[in-house]
Parts: C-alpha cells; structure tokens; sequence
C-alpha cells in the first residue's frame, strides 16, 4: 500500500486502525493507499469521511482513505481493508490556534448553578447574533434505552433486477413487515453455490474489442526525463512449442480407515517430483513446468496415459500409492505470438502467456515460500527481525506482460510479516510476556490463543508432514493415556501412558506437567508434547495484529526509496532463487534482459485552478511547482454551503473510558469551527442543538438510531426545517461507526460527520480547515475548480463522467455478497460534485450485475438538476485486470448501451480502466527521488498497439511512487493521447477534500468509497437487526410496500438505498 504526505499545510502522520503511529508529516490532505506495500507515497489512511490534518494554520486540504495495509502520512496512517472504519479527525501537531470567541460564554447544564439564568438553561449566548441563533441547547444525558421495532448488439445482463415496490400495494402492517425484514436478513446469504446467470454468448464475429491507439503516443509536455521501469524483456524462440498436459491424481485406495483420501497440494507436488525421478528420461523435471494442481507445462514432448507412483509416507514404514493421468491438452506455438505482437493475430494468445508466465514461476515456486502470487524466502534478515515470533521477509513478485517491446518480465519488491520458524517453547516465551513452563495454568488460555490454527511439524520422528493446531490437551503429559491399536490386527488393543510410549519409541517427555499439542484431525487423536513441535515457515502473520513498534519497522520496510527499491529489484532478478535461475526457463527457450527498460517521460503541466478571495472575486490558485499543491491561506471555497441548521452529538462527555483531557470541550470546538467555516465562506450559524452521549448507543443499533431520531426530532420541533449536518464527536473508533451511518444515509437522511475529542477539544486550524472542506463538499459546495474546460470538451455540451467499483468480501468469506458501486458527475463544467448508487451482488462476482441500470439512474438525476441530459459520457472503471477487459467491453458496456437506449437515449460513450493492481515502478535517472506529479510514459513499456499509458498524478513523498496505468476499451470521442492524459491529470485536481492532485482519478476514487460504504451496510444488515431497524417514521422506505416475505431483491432495497435527501449528494466523502 501506498503512504505519502497530503497537499497543503505541515502536519505529522498519525498511525493507522492498527497500525501505529506512522512516520513523516503529512501535508494535509492526501491519497488513499491500495493492496499490499506499495511505497507510492501521497496516499493518506483513513476512513470515507475521516479528516486527517496536521500542521500550520489553514495550509492544507483534507485526506484520503487508505485502503488495506499501511496509508501514508499528511495526517493519518492507512487502515486494515476490512476493519470497520470511522470518520474521525485527527491531527498531530498544534501548531496554528483559530480565532478566540472571548465574548461568547457557555456552560453545560451539569455545571449550570453558578451562572445566569440564560446559562443556566444550556445556551451558549453571543452578542453579535439574533437569540434565535445564538441558542444552542444541551439536553442532557441520553435518553432511556429501550427496545424498539424495526445501441450495440444484444443486452447481454441477464440478472434480474431488485423487484419494484408498487406505490398502489397496500402497506403491510409493522409487524408483518418487521417478521418479512427478520426473514429475510437470516436468509440473505448469497450461497456460493448459487452462481449469477451467465450472459447469452456472442458471436466472436460481434464481439467488441478493445480500440487501438490513436497515435504513437503524446507529445505535449513542459519537461521530458529519461526513466528506468522495472521491466526486463523476454526474448524467446517463436519456431519452439510448449506441451500442456492435464494432470489427474487419485490414490488407488480411495479410502483409508473408512474415509475419503484427501490430497494435499504438498502432496501433488510431491507425487510429481516421484514420478520425475522414477522416470527422469520420460520426465524430466528441469524441463517441466507444474501448477500444483491440473497443469503441466513441457519443453519436451512427455508420455501420455496412466501411470503408478508410489510415494514412502511417514518415517518410510509405508507407502501410498496413487495413479497418475497425463492427457496432452494443447501445444502452445511461440509463433502465435509472434504474429499477435506483428498485428496478424487479432486476439491475445493467453494459454501461450499463462504458460510462459507459469515457467517464470517454476523456479521461485519450488526454492521459495509462494504467498498469492508473490514469494519470499524461507529465511529472514537478522536486523529484519519484528519480535514476538514474527519477522519481516522481503520477497517479490511478478508477472509477464506484453509490451511494444515483446514480452517483458514486470518484477516488484515486497514485504510481508511472518510468523519465525522456530521450536513451539521458543515461540510462547517470545510472544507471551512473562511467560514461564512452571505457571503454565496461568498462561493457558493466552497459550491456546496464540498458537490455535498455526501450522507444525514435529521432531521426535522423520517427516515433513505439517500439523494443524487444533488446541491444547484437557491433561498434562504425564496423565495421558491413549488406546493403542495395531493396524494390521495382529495385536490386541492395550492401553499406554503417552510418556512410556515416547520412551519406548522415540525419547523421553522432558516437560511432564504441561499439556500437550492436540494435532488430530478427522475425529482421530494426536496429542504432541510442546517440545517435539516446531513452527513451520511460510506462516503469514496478519499485520493489523503487529504491535506498534513493529507495524512501524514493517512500513519502514515496505515504503523504501526509490533507489533502494530499484538496488532490491536489481538483485532479485538476478538472484539463483528468481525466475531467471535454476536454468528452467532456458530449457524452454526463454531468455531475460537483466537490465531496466530505458523509457523517455513527458511532465504534463498542471492546469489552472480558482478559488475566492475573502471579497469573493474570483482568484486564481498558485500551485507549488515541484509538489502542486497549494494553501487554503487567504482563500474561501468557490461555493461555500450556508449552515443554519446544524447539531452536536458529543458521545465523549459521558463515556467513563474517555479521559478527562481528551473529553470534547465545546468553548474550544464549537467556536473555532464555526469560525474556520466562516473564513472559507461557508456561513456558519450557531448550532441548533448540543446533545451529550456515551459511547454505549454504538453496541446497539437499536438504541443508536433511537438517539438519533431523538437529535433529529428536537431540531424539527423548533419548526426552522431539516437538520442539514449532524457533527458526532466520537472519544475513540468504534464497530458501531457503521451502524451510525448505515441508520443516517439510509433511513433518517442526516449527513454526518464524525472526528475524534481529542483531536476536536484542541483544534489546530488546520484539522478545521480539513474538516470544513468535507462538510462543504458533503453539503453540495465547491471547494476549488478548474478554470480552463477539460481538453476536447471545451466547446462541447453536458459532459457526465462516471466511476464504477466492486468491493470484495474478504478472503475466507464464502457467502457474503460483493458490493458494486456507481457514481457520476452532476455539474457541469466544473465537474466536482458526484452522486452516488450503492447495490450489493453475487458473492465475488466482478461484473456489475446492474451497471446500465444504475448509470441510467444517475442520467436521469443530472436531468432532473440540470433540465438536460449530458451529451457525452466518460467511464472510468476500477478494479479490473486484463484478463477481465472482455466482461467489461461485451457485458457491463452493452448493458450500459441497452439501459440508456430504454429511454431513446444514446450518448456517445468513453470507456477507461484505471489500474493500481500492477508492478510497474518508474526510476528516475538519479536514482534518488520519485517522478514528478503529471509524469506519463506512453511507450516501449504499454501495450504495442492498444491504448493505455501510466500517469502519476500525485507526488511521492515517502516510499517510491506507484503510477496508475490506464487502459482505454472504448472510444466514441476519438481522444487523442496528449488530450485524454491532459484530461485524467486535470481531474485529480478536483479531488474534493484534498489541496494536492490525488493518484486516481476521482470518479474511480470516488466510487471505491461508495462501494466501502456499501461493505459497512452489509456488516450492519448481517450484524442483526431486530425488526424495528429497518420501519421508521423518517426512513425513505417507511411508506414503501413490501411482500410477506422478501427477495433478495427487496432487501438491497431496504438495507442498500439510499434515502432520497442523500442521493444526490457526496454523504461518502
């Protein structure tokens, strides 16, 4: 993942969820980090509508999200991808103080006894401002819990749609429509078994392919510079061939002891390497390529059949047998390479590179630990060490990609924290503090804590077979028993004390009065003394759980300069245990330039930015020529949203885990909010109400939404109209952040914006000037904008710009749906306020089940804001790999076509991918700092004849910048390079809560917020609702029928839309 500094003022950077404190200042705002340890820098940690500050006075913007692993710094460290998130405030340094409200006093209602009668009653009074205003009252503690009720070829998406609710239904009674809800949320869990229909297949003849490019690349810059990408290039033979096989596996007994042999992966290998030794003429292994599973890849022609191999089990007693299929599948002709590379060929031969990108895995796969598809090595650095049985192992990987050049070989440095390789006892005292054997009791629980599903082998006898830990054993060593029994039946059953069973086979139980491993499986026992088990390697440990020094020491590793980065490349490719060592991929006729790819890369300039100066004249905005970011100071929003009706839920001022200094001071906070947002013109009036809390209601649901419904209905009992903002001061995170949201963006319509106390009772203006930029934005504001139209779209009508995301469950999750989310522009020219649909799908399904749908929701809310319908459409899609590119162009594009053509409306449309999943990493001559912001590379390294290039936007100011590469499927608007580049950069500078271009176009940005948002709705539905969560009076669905029991359907309905006060604005921010 990505950290680097944000755009604006100085700040420190704050650590992440679990992370720690993180290193460097941040300046203001910044990016969001994605996937791994990237070292791309200028991505800011934090959640959706987190505000990370620091720093001097009114110099920054706000930051960014990180998403997975460690965010960078300008004010907050990234976050765990699947850690719940909050939006909270946070800052490091005091360095700038706001305004003094010296003539404006207030006194909470607690302390009420000692003050005049109007500050006895809980209102803050100021001079300057009608009573009306000035009243903003505290009602005291919570109220009482209680519980409560709740136009191209065929469409190609055959999902079916959410089923409609009729307005002419009648309404189902709250408890037939709470008992359908309940129903529904029990059974709402999208099998994976059930698979999503499979669109009607096309003929290849009609397929849509990705366009060529225009031109040999752009032109226009205000500075070239010579760069080295991590490329190697392949050469190969075309006249060779390689032999796929099928491989099958199953042991000649299929069952031992009355149940199903299972076979290991570690088992398919080994089986492999017997049968290439049993026959190495036939099969020889430096000549061959394996999967691990069904496939292998051959520079030779090998015997095809059934064939025997007997592999010796445990301490070599005893053999297992099994009978191995070998089928020739394909032969993959070079030339067809050749010919796709000269333009003969118009498909990609994919089997060909999926072939000799699996012979470039074949080495590292058999010498290192292979973890996804990078690997690393089986013994760490000595100064690498992370204490508490883990360590920092630095691997690579890699992946073979088609370029102008041929086929080139893309390798990347990586770091990832294992648990060490060492004996069990070795580990618990590293672990466990103070542990010792003699009070093991003491330790038990912690013991089967640490140690429960990691892996071991044992050493009282040869074998290499891994253990999973189930747990410890009810007795100690010395009083075990177990029943022996012979397998062959030529013994009768006795039984024996496990510790005369050591002795007599192996060697004596040294520690008698401790528990032993259980090891079993399948219903049989294997208790294991400690002393005989030893962690295996390979062994990830998950690094939201590293304590905060070694988080630390993990990120340093991670975010390394581009120099070191670039010596670390260098030395992994040309490493014995790399892809190009062990002389396999020589025996397939494939070799590998040692040396960087020399690329030329042109600097776009940045374009011109406006704001207001404090007379509201238009200004232009000086942007800082080596980082181009720019400063709030002297300067107010373009539109700044007037606040009239706004509340402050403070949950630190009665919660009894919140320390006293780090209570919400409302003299401190209140004030110099209100005046921050005045500065930047956004008219900031008292608020209307000053409610206190815990931080108890975030357990429930029920009791959480109950207290905000209390909030809500105060302020509309005074008849001035809707709450437009409801600030949540927060005294730490919590899980229940997302039931907050969940309940105000779905069912009461409240925009939130949440920040911690400790950060909001000392409040640095630059932490107020990052907050007021997000509530502006989230109010329908504009915070700064372009002055020149974007390139090719000067003279030209409406033009809508749309991003589009999926958000995966994580790994081990098996039934949750993915979440798909859509936004778009709904102004024009200034292109910077986004609305938003959110809606789950099938489990990892990639494809947007509903995408023609929903962007034609979002067309017909630009009409209904703007009287006209845009003209011109761009598509930034997010998330997709290469291999993906043909669901996009032939499903989520023709159901896009065919949903706007419902209405007789047919746009011409431009369809971008915008990819951070990659390994490309640009170097810069001088080896010691990252590329410049607006830096593209358009040659030797893309595609030969398609259109993409790699563009960083962002400035990198820690760890080496990770450039985003985009891919163009499709093009109605014949983009020229320098016009579609110019295009992409200017729009990373309309990030809205950010003074510094971001990394990814925001529509994309955007739109990964919005399917994260999703993710919190979901956790919120499986978290268990009662009935009552989903009917209220103020919920946009309070009126909507439903049926007796619910599809899945009507439960995205109920538990994904959002309320209609929310759609049209950015609440995701």
């Amino acid at each position: 993942m990505e950290r680097g500094r944000g755009g604006g003022g100085y700040g420190g950077g704050n650590g992440g969820y679990n992370g720690g404190r993180g290193n460097n200042g941040g300046r203001g705002g910044g990016e969001r980090g994605r996937g791994g340890y990237g070292n791309r820098g200028g991505r800011v940690g934090g959640y959706a509508d987190v505000v990370y500050g620091g720093g001097n006075g009114g110099r920054g913007g706000g930051g960014e999200r990180g998403r997975g692993g460690y965010g960078g710094g300008g004010g907050g460290g990234g976050y765990n991808r699947q850690q719940p998130q909050q939006d909270q405030q946070w800052n490091n340094q005091n360095r700038g103080q706001s305004g003094r409200s010296d003539q404006q006093t207030w006194r909470s209602s607690s302390s009420a006894s000692s003050q005049p009668q109007d500050q006895q009653s809980g209102r803050y009074s100021a001079s300057s401002q009608p009573q009306d205003q000035q009243a903003w009252r505290s009602s005291g503690q919570p109220p009482q819990e209680q519980q409560w009720s709740q136009n191209r070829g065929q469409p190609r998406r055959t999902t079916p749609a959410p089923a409609p609710s009729s307005s002419s239904s009648p309404s189902p009674t709250k408890n037939s429509l709470a008992d359908a809800v309940v129903s529904g949320v029990q059974s709402l869990k999208i099998s994976k078994q059930t698979s999503p229909p499979s669109p009607s297949p096309l003929n290849s003849a009609d397929r849509l392919l990705p366009v060529r490019r225009p031109d040999q690349g752009g032109t226009k810059a205000v500075q070239t510079v010579r760069l080295r990408a991590n490329h190697f290039n392949v050469s190969y033979n075309p006249q060779s061939t390689i032999m796929h096989y099928d491989v099958n596996v199953k042991p000649v007994n299929a069952t031992r002891n009355g149940r199903p042999v299972r076979i290991m992966k570690s088992d398919l290998a080994a089986i492999r390497n017997k049968l290439s030794s049993d026959n190495p003429s036939k099969f020889p292994l430096l000549m061959t390529a394996y999967d691990g599973e069904k496939n292998i890849f051959s520079a030779v022609t090998l015997p095809t059949g059934e064939f025997k191999v007997e592999v010796p089990e445990e301490e070599g007693t005893r053999i297992s047998s099994y009978i191995v299929t070998i089928k020739l599948v394909n032969e993959l002709k070079l030339c067809k390479l050749k010919e796709y590379l000269s333009g003969q060929l118009l498909s990609i031969p994919r089997d060909i590179l999926q072939g000799m990108d699996l012979v470039m895995k074949e080495n590292p796969t058999r010498r290192l630990i292979p973890v996804g598809r990078s690997f690393y090595p089986t013994e760490f650095n000595p100064d690498d060490d992370l204490g508490q049985g883990t360590a920092a192992f630095r691997g690579f990987q890699h992946s073979l990609r088609l370029t102008s050049q041929g086929p080139a070989m893309c390798l990347d440095y990586s770091v990832l924290a294992f648990h060490k390789r060492m004996p069990v006892i070795d580990f618990l005292h590293e672990k466990i503090r103070n542990f010792t054997l003699n009070n093991f009791r003491r330790f038990r629980r912690d013991v089967e804590n640490v140690l429960r599903g990691l892996k071991v082998t044992v050493t009282h006898r040869p074998t290499k077979q891994k253990y999973v830990i189930k747990g410890l054993t009810d007795r100690n060593a010395g009083d075990i028993t177990f029943e022996a029994v012979d397998v062959d039946g030529q013994v009768p059953p006795r039984r024996l004390r496990l510790v005369d069973y050591f002795r007599d086979k192996y060697k004596d139980i040294k520690y008698k009065d401790i528990p032993c491993l259980d090891l079993g499986k399948n219903g049989r026992r294997n208790d294991t003394p400690l002393e005989f088990c030893v962690l295996v390697e390979g062994q990830r440990y998950p690094k939201e759980q590293l304590g905060r020094d070694a988080a630390i020491m993990l990120k340093n590793l991670s975010l390394v300069a581009p120099g070191v980065r670039e010596n670390n490349i260098r030395n992994m490719v040309r490493s014995g245990d790399g892809p190009c060592g062990g002389g396999i991929i020589q025996n397939f006729g494939i070799e590998v330039n040692m040396n960087m790819t020399q690329v030329t890369g042109r600097v776009i300039g940045p374009p011109e930015l406006k704001m207001l100066d404090f007379g509201g004249k238009v200004t232009k905005v000086k942007v800082d020529n080596e980082k181009c970011q720019w400063n709030l100071v002297g300067k107010s929003l373009v539109e700044g949203k007037p606040i009239a009706r706004w509340a402050v839920l403070d949950f630190s001022c009665n919660d009894q885990d919140c320390y006293d200094r780090d209570r919400l001071d409302p003299y401190q906070f209140i004030p110099k909010l209100i005046t921050r947002c005045n500065k930047l013109g956004m008219r900031m009036e008292e608020p209307r109400l000053y409610e206190t809390s815990s931080m108890r209601p975030f357990s429930s649901v029920n009791l959480l939404r109950e207290l905000l419904e209390t909030v809500n209905g105060k302020v509309l009992q005074e008849g001035k109209g809707h709450l437009q903002l409801l600030v949540c001061v927060m005294s730490r995170k919590d899980p229940g952040y997302k039931y907050l949201k969940w309940i105000c963006e779905t069912q009461i319509g409240i925009v939130t914006q949440c920040c911690l106390s400790k950060m909001a009772t000392r409040p640095s203006d630059q932490f107020l000037a990052n907050l007021a930029l997000k509530i502006n934005a989230k109010l329908g504001g504009s915070n700064v904008e372009l002055i020149d139209r974007l390139p090719l779209f000067e003279g030209a009508g409406p033009v809508m710009f749309v991003g589009a995301d999926v958000n995966h469950p994580a790994a081990r999750n098996t039934t949750s749906p993915s979440i798909a989310a859509v936004v778009a522009t709904i102004n024009w020219p200034a292109v910077n306020r986004y609305a938003a649909r959110v809606r789950p799908q099938y489990h990892r399904t990639e494809s947007i089940s509903n995408f023609g749908d929903m962007v034609l929701e979002l067309v017909e809310s630009y009409f209904r804001i703007n009287k006209v319908k845009p003209e011109k459409i761009v598509v930034f899609r997010d998330g997709v790999s290469e291999g993906q590119f043909d669901m996009v162009l032939n499903e989520e594009l023709l159901d896009l076509k065919r949903a706007l053509g419902t209405i007789n409306y047919f746009p011409t449309i431009t369809l971008i991918v915008a990819q951070k999943r990659h390994h490309t990493r640009l170097f810069q001559e001088n080896g010691r700092s990252n590329v410049s912001p607006g830096t593209v590379v358009d040659t030797r390294i893309v595609h030969p004849f398609e259109f993409d290039f790699y563009l960083c936007s962002h400035y990198g100011s820690l760890g080496t910048s990770k450039p985003t590469h985009y891919y163009v499927l499709w093009d109605e608007h014949s983009f020229t390079s320098d016009q579609l580049q110019k295009l992409i950069y200017d729009l990373c500078f309309t990030f809205a809560r950010c003074t510094k271009p971001v990394s990814l176009v925001p529509p994309v940005y955007y739109a990964d917020l919005v399917a994260y948002r999703g993710r919190l709705y979901h956790e919120t539905m499986t978290a268990g609702l009662s009935p009552g969560s989903v009917t209220s009076s103020s919920s946009s669905a309070s009126s909507s029928s439903a049926p007796s029991t619910l599809s899945v359907g009507s439960l995205d309905d109920r538990f994904y839309k959002l309320h209609a006060d929310l759609e049209n604005i950015m609440f995701f921010i």
